[in-house]
Parts: C-alpha cells; structure tokens; sequence
C-alpha cells in the first residue's frame, strides 16, 4: 500500500519505518528542513534501539522516503496518517493545533477518495473535528472525494517500539464508516498473520478513549505500587516480596508493579492530564484518577526527602545522578523524575552532576543552565567527590557497579537507590549508607 506518514516524531516515524520494513511505500512528511535532511542520509533524529538501521535499510531499497512536500506523495497514496504532536496546554487538556493544521491542510489536498487516520494520542471527540474540518475544505472547493477518517491509537513503548509494532499484543481501529476496514485489514496483516483477532474494530469514540484508559490504567498500577512501598517502609514490609505476591494473581499479572520515583516520559503525565480534563468537561469526576496523580507527584518529591533527611543540610553537597532520562533505553526525558530532584536539590544548595547514556544533552537543554548543575562523560566521572549517589533511571551499565572503585571516588558513601537494583546487605557491609524504595533496608518518613 501506499501511505503517507505527516510527522516524523516518535510515533510517526516508528510507524512509517516498520510499515515500510513489511513491503509498503511508505512517505514520511515533516515541516523541518533539518530534520528530513537528517533523515534523507540515514540518521534519525531520535534515540530508538534498532530504527537507524531500519531507516536505512528502508531507503536503500526505495520502500521509505522522506519530503517537506505533502502534495506530491498524497496524491498518490491511498492512506495518510496524522501523527503529529499533541502537547499539554496549559489547562492540562491536548493542544490540538498541529492536529487541526494537518486537517486544513489535507482537505486543501486530497485529490481522490482516501483514508486519514488519526494516529496521534488525541482526546475523545478529535476523529470527529478532523472530518468536519477536511469536509470544510473540500466543500470550499466543491471536491466531492470520499475521505473517511479513522483513529487508529498507537500503543508503542519506548525502548521496545520496534518489537512493539512488529509484533503487537493488539491493533485498535476505530471506525465510524466500516468501507475502510479492508484497508487496515491490508495494512495490518503482516503483522497478525497467525492471529487476526489482534485487530480491534470499534466506533472511533470508543478507539480513542481506549488509548487514553490504557495509559491511566498503567499509571494507576504504578502510583498504587509506590503508596504500598510507602506502606511498606513504615511496617518494616518487603516491597518486591508484596509484589511477587501480588502479580502471581492471574487477574492481575506481574508488569508494571514496580515501585520507584514516580513515573514520566511524554505519554503517562500528558494523557492522565488530558483524560481528567475531559471527564471535567463533561460533568464526570474521576476521584481515582486525581488520586494518582497527586500519588504520582507525592513520590517525586519523597526521593529528595530521603536525602535532605539524610543529610539535614544539602547546602555545599555534592550529589550525583545517574539517569536523566524517564526510563532506560531511550533520550526522552519529558516529565523524568529526575528533573523534581535535580530542581530541588539545587534549591537546597547542593551541587548535582548528573550522567545518563542516551538523554544527557536532551536534558540539558530541557532543563536550563544552572551554575551548580554539571554533567559527567561517564558514570565513574560523576561520582568524584561525590557525598551522593541517586539512582534515577536503572540503565543497564548501572546495574552492577564496581562498589570498591565507587567508594573510593565518592567522599561520602550514602547510596540512594530508587529502583531497588542494589542489595543492602552487600552495600552496607561495605561500608556505604544504603536506601532504596519499600524495602526495610529503607528509612522510612513521615506520610
């Protein structure tokens, strides 16, 4: 099939690049000059494991182009997918403002009968405000195609995006006009050959709530996860003892029931946000659901406690942070909860190096230049003089240290680790004050 792919972000590009590694022709429009050129010569723009190669593959064998112009690959496409950005606005609900540029835009364009789809994370409603606009625009020029708009939520984690798509737990597609279901059953069939039940036909309302609800229902799971951590360093409890216990229920399973310091990245604090803005809008309270939030933002603020309680006066410290970035495997580091701790350390007077494999120099310009925030080329390097650690993000090459090399580097041995990815007994007997998150070698705070 051909498709055309507008935004080349994290979803737009992920999904333009697989659809084009499975034989379609796939072109990727973006605004940025920059960026395409970037993209034209193999380099993505983005830290994804496995998609530059998958780029490049893809545009050797002419299966994946990339252009400023929209014109010229829409009119010969039969699919065009809307995956730009929906950022927070102010008021907490999605900006919708590249979403309706990209609407004006196709119904200026579209030549023939096509399908848009609506991949964008988008509140419930959207599928219907892209249709109207498109119809706007053709009717000005009195065109009359059929264009039937489609959502089609993308459910993609980063770090695992690749394998994610490949190989999808589900493929929802919301349609209000049931002509175009034989194209996404054609898009869609290499990857749920063995297993066509993968594909969810639903009304649009209900595809776009459903990837608003996935969201709020992992980020539930997590901020339940940390108040029982909580729970668990006042009773003396067993944090990841509780949670084997737990995900050994079938009805409940074993995935994100980890405890730690709070969640991030671009899509949990954004969707959980806008999804109580529309339950707002429309007279419904969701009680569990501002619950998590203020969990959520509780936790972040708990990390620095455990080290301001430590420490009494942070003024003069120097603490060094391994993890910028909201989870390891990629640069996004939108909503880290490293960014709580490094703002309320350098309130406190402390000094912070921070290191993080792949998000540093993201970090870094989100964030600002502080004359007491400095940046580390490798992990060791962060921790000279060091009176702390924080572990913020469990990368891989944090996952085992050399403890003796660690301590001789740091000036103070106080270990505070957010991810319980250390043992207590090891890093006491060394000598070092240990933390980590619901587990009794922990200290606990007043709630």
């Amino acid at each position: 099939m051909r498709v055309v792919m507008v935004g080349t972000g994290y979803v737009g590009l992920v999904t333009g690049t697989c659809l084009a590694e499975v034989g379609h022709d796939v072109t990727c429009v973006d605004l940025s000059e920059q960026k395409i050129r970037l993209l034209k010569d193999g380099v993505c723009p983005i830290f994804e494991p496995g998609l530059e190669n998958i780029i490049r593959r893809n545009v050797e064998h002419d299966r994946l182009q990339f252009t400023t112009d929209l014109a010229g690959p829409l009119a010969q496409a039969e699919m065009v997918f809307i995956a730009v950005g929906t950022p927070e606005g102010e008021d907490g609900s999605a900006d919708l403002k590249y979403v309706k540029a990209v609407a004006e835009s196709l119904g200026r364009l579209i030549s023939k009968d096509m399908v848009v789809v609506v991949k964008s994370t988008v509140p419930v409603g959207t599928c219907d405000i892209v249709e109207e606009i498109i119809d706007r625009e053709l009717d000005k020029r009195q065109a009359k195609h059929q264009v039937v708009v489609a959502s089609n939520p993308e459910f993609l984690k980063e770090g695992d995006a690749i394998a994610d798509f490949m190989k999808p737990d589900r493929v929802v597609v919301g349609l209000n006009d049931y002509t175009a279901e034989t194209s996404f059953r054609d898009l869609y069939r290499p990857f749920i050959l063995d297993d066509q039940g993968k594909l969810l036909l639903m009304d649009r309302r209900s595809s776009e709530l459903t990837k608003y609800g996935a969201n709020a229902m992992l980020a539930t799971r997590i901020s339940f996860m940390n108040e029982m951590a909580l729970l668990c360093e006042r009773l003396g409890a067993n944090i990841d003892k509780v949670r084997l216990g737990i995900g050994a229920d079938a009805r409940i399973g074993r995935k994100f029931l980890y405890a730690g310091p709070g969640y991030g990245g671009s899509c949990f604090p954004k969707d959980v946000s806008a999804l109580l803005k529309t339950s707002a809008a429309n007279g419904v309270e969701m009680k569990v659901l501002n619950a998590v939030t203020e969990a959520n933002e509780r936790q972040k603020n708990l990390v620095f406690q455990k080290i301001a309680h430590h420490f009494r006066d942070l003024a003069g410290r120097r603490v060094a942070i391994w993890g910028l970035s909201f989870k390891p495997g990629t640069d996004d580091v939108r909503e880290s909860p490293a960014t709580v701790l490094i703002k309320r350390l350098l309130d406190a007077g402390a000094f912070v190096v921070g290191h993080d494999p792949q998000g540093q120099s993201n970090f870094a310009k989100e964030f600002g230049e502080h004359e007491r925030l400095t940046y580390a080329e490798s992990a060791y390097d962060a921790l000279r003089g060091a009176d702390a650690l924080a572990l913020v993000t469990e990368w891989s090459e944090y996952k085992r240290p050399n403890w003796d090399k660690v301590g001789q580097l740091m000036a103070s041995r106080a270990v505070f680790d957010l991810r319980n990815q250390y043992e207590s007994y090891d890093l006491i007997s060394r000598g070092f004050h240990y933390e980590c998150v619901g587990r009794p070698d922990s200290r606990s705070l007043p709630i």
